[in-house]
């Protein structure tokens, strides 16, 4: 059996797995990003947990790998194998193909992350079977990815589907690519957390910020609990957060109407408690009237998690 490795680059950490020809990981290693360190120490890195993942994968040895996929968040050339520009990362002309290729000696294809991560879904996760599906990650920033009759689009250039940086609000909240009012600058987890410490500073004496308190800190989950506890400052925040990201979605249907849309992310983890009102956003957001068997997107939550990109990263390289 031929296997193909999938290389997923996160914020924080760096996933491998060793990936059969059905979608199955087989064998797993990572490493963390230090996305402060130069990119070819970082590269080093990725190298050696390709090892430890072949290592891991029992029955597999290096004789049986056939090509390499990498997951990169940011704007990235495919044909070339260049990461051109990742703000969150600090990444520019990372040529991390090549590089991977001439070091493992096999084929490397490069995608963006949220692209492979799309892919994933429709080959084994959330939308398998769908003529058309996008995933959206709620993390660090706001990843998409589309993929259509099995085949990730990304434009002439391959750089589309950049949702993060289409403006929501002009003039608004300034994002890490240097212009206002981005859709990842208030649907990411960053962007929450922001609302949310906001929201604390206006309202020290809120449940809100005595759960913040108590934990020792703020994340995306943070005003969900607390709103999910009966505060009423919490719950402010997470409907505007909803409105916010509503407003986005509802964009992406209008243009493109994709069969499924699925929600990944750490905010994507609230699950239906997060798909139940902002199902009701996004109608209200969405062009059209509503009619009896009219055929509409579903939003869903991707079920694969980190898996998505590893399998998406491998399937990517076998086609």
């Amino acid at each position: 059996m031929s296997y193909y490795i999938g290389v997923d680059i996160g914020g924080t950490n760096i996933k491998v797995g060793v990936v059969d020809e059905a979608g199955r990981i087989v064998g797993e290693a990572d490493c963390p990003t230090g996305a402060d360190r130069p990119q070819e120490v970082v590269l080093k890195d990725i190298l050696k947990a390709v090892e430890d993942a072949i290592s891991a994968a029992s029955g597999v040895s290096r004789a049986d790998i056939r090509a390499v996929g990498v997951g990169s968040p940011g704007a990235v050339d495919s044909e070339a194998g260049v990461v051109l520009y990742n703000y969150n990362l600090g990444w520019r002309d990372f040529a991390i193909g090549p590089l991977m290729s001439k070091a493992l000696g096999l084929p490397v294809r490069l995608e963006n992350d949220a692209n492979a991560a799309a892919l994933g879904e429709v080959v084994a996760g959330s939308a398998r079977g769908a003529s058309s599906a996008m995933v959206i990650t709620l993390g660090t920033g706001v990843g998409s990815g589309f993929v259509i009759d099995g085949a990730i689009w990304t434009g002439y250039n391959s750089a589309a589907c950049e949702f993060g940086h289409m403006v929501i609000a002009y003039g608004g909240r300034p994002c890490t690519c240097g212009r206002r009012g981005c859709f990842e600058a208030y649907a990411s987890a960053t962007g929450l957390i922001n609302m949310t410490k906001e929201a604390m500073e206006a309202h020290p004496n809120s449940g809100l910020a005595e759960l913040a308190r108590r934990e020792g800190t703020v994340s995306g989950h943070t005003p969900f609990a607390a709103a999910d506890a009966g505060d009423p400052v919490a719950q402010r925040v997470v409907d505007e957060y909803i409105g916010y990201l509503a407003c986005g979605l509802g964009n992406l249907i209008n243009g493109l109407q994709p069969e499924v849309i699925s929600i990944g992310g750490g905010i994507g983890k609230q699950g239906e408690r997060l798909l139940v009102p902002l199902r009701r956003k996004v109608e209200e957001e969405t062009f059209g009237e509503r009619r009896e068997g009219e055929k509409m997107t579903r939003l869903v939550s991707c079920t694969l998690g980190y898996k998505a990109g590893l399998i998406g990263a491998a399937m990517a390289a076998r086609r």
